[in-house]
């Protein structure tokens, strides 16, 4: 075992979501990120499995960023044995605790809904993990500062270091036996709304990168007049514009943008709902970590009063019947549960109404089908037709693409090893794999999942 590295690969490998790397060295075994798969439904059943490895070995699990598809895993993680520390920046461990009890609270609400309204074939339906242990889970949580070097063992050290993305996101870097692994975790772009541009990586023997728009390039679109024309669009059809949100950084950034175009006279006074309890605390994040995002404190409060923030599903349902023509920013981003599900279920078969999807629409998910085209969508046990006018915004996407990933490599002074790329649908891998070939000449992998590689250091 001297001086080998086994890299398991339990998530994210051929697939965008599910992130997990295991790496079992002769002093530790070091978990990076925990996460849950989501979209296709042979994905999602994964999660399901208990890890093909012995979870109790693992001494130590290191956070890239707060998002459930890296750290939505964990207490599942707890259940299987796992009793080390979880060890990230102190706005990632307060995003993921939010997401964790969220997510814990949506699997409880699911399974109840599906055991009372008999939707399921599993008798009874369970919730993935309870609101107790998430909060057992919580327990767990270490904070780390970004630009430092701590030590896991004689021979093994790790940094945190900014990447934008989301507040609190880093990449990772290990020293294994004096050579270099960098996880890359989820890359921001440049010239962001909130966030500042991410920092390079200068040297890497292995590399792991996302590759989720590694063969796209952001749509060089004027997000501001198309949000503006849409806005004028609903107020003429006296109808809704529903924005289905990443509570994380998107629903944020909306905020800011909606704000923006008012001051400036670009839109008028029309009513913005935010209608996600998980958005909500993560606003609160914003403003206990000022160093994080480039938003001044008088901004961010001016922007907070200009929107209406619900509380309860009793206002969900004011707010449906509230006939004024009305923006509605509701969680989750890629309509995979959340409060948005019940705006759709009573306004996507208007006329009136308009859809606009602002991000990543994983494969096989609501969001996707109705990207795609989709005249009809499922959800809660039942079929709704869509007569609503569907929109995308991709450039509002808080991931880098092909371009933004080759110029965050490319600081890198020496040739590395191997580059592994994580992350990614298949064509994207793939038409990455050959950009980073032509580009900088190095040696690329595409790992599938559960593969494990064997690296000499």
């Amino acid at each position: 075992m001297e001086n080998v590295v086994n890299i398991n690969f339990l998530g994210g490998a051929g697939v965008v979501t599910g992130s997990k790397f295991l790496l079992e060295t002769s002093e530790k075994n070091i978990l990076i990120d925990c996460g849950m798969f989501q979209g296709l439904k042979e994905l999602r059943e994964l999660n399901w499995i208990d890890l093909p490895i012995n979870v109790k070995n693992i001494d130590v699990v290191l956070l890239t960023h707060g998002h459930l598809d890296h750290v939505g895993y964990l207490p599942r993680l707890l259940k299987q044995g796992f009793n080390g520390k979880i060890i990230g920046t102190a706005p990632t461990l307060a995003i993921a605790e939010i997401i964790l009890k969220d997510s814990a609270k949506i699997q409880e609400e699911d399974a109840q809904r599906a055991n009372k309204e008999n939707y399921t074939k599993h008798r009874p339906a369970l919730p993935f993990y309870t609101m107790l242990e998430a909060e057992k889970t919580i327990v767990l949580f270490q904070v780390e500062m970004i630009d430092t070097w701590f030590t896991l063992s004689k021979n093994i050290s790790y940094r945190f270091q900014y990447n934008g993305h989301i507040i609190g996101a880093t990449y990772i870097e290990l020293d294994i036996n004096g050579k270099r692994f960098v996880f890359s975790g989820d890359i921001g772009r440049q010239n962001d709304y909130l966030l500042d541009d991410p920092k390079k990586p200068e040297w890497a023997d292995f590399l792991f990168i996302e590759s989720t728009y590694g063969n796209k390039l952001h749509k060089e679109e004027d997000v501001e007049e198309i949000l503006s024309q849409l806005i004028k669009e609903t107020i003429l059809k006296r109808g809704n514009l529903i924005i289905p949100s990443f509570a994380v950084e998107r629903l944020q950034t909306l905020i800011y943008i909606l704000w923006k175009l008012y001051k400036s006279n670009k839109i008028p006074n029309i009513p913005i709902f935010i209608d996600s309890p998980m958005g909500n605390k993560v606003l609160e994040v914003f403003q206990r970590f000022p160093k994080w995002h480039k938003l001044s404190v008088s901004d961010y409060k001016a922007m907070c009063n200009h929107v209406t923030i619900l509380e309860s599903y009793k206002e969900t349902w004011e707010t449906i019947d509230n006939k004024k023509s009305k923006i509605i920013i509701a969680g989750s981003g890629m309509v995979t549960g959340g409060r948005v599900l019940t705006y759709l279920q009573q306004l996507i078969d208007e006329a009136s109404s308009t859809v606009l999807l602002v991000g990543y629409q994983a494969e096989g998910t609501r969001g996707r089908q109705l990207q795609d085209g989709a005249h009809e969508i499922k959800f809660f046990g039942k079929y709704y037709p869509v007569k609503a006018t569907i929109k995308s915004i991709e450039s509002l996407s808080a991931h880098a693409d092909q371009i933004d990933l080759l110029n965050w490599m490319s600081n890198i002074k020496n040739i590395p090893k191997n580059v592994f790329l994580i992350h990614g649908e298949p064509p994207a891998l793939d038409a990455f794999r050959t950009k980073i070939k032509d580009t900088y000449h190095w040696n690329v992998t595409i790992p599938k999942l559960s593969d494990i590689q064997k690296l000499m250091v």
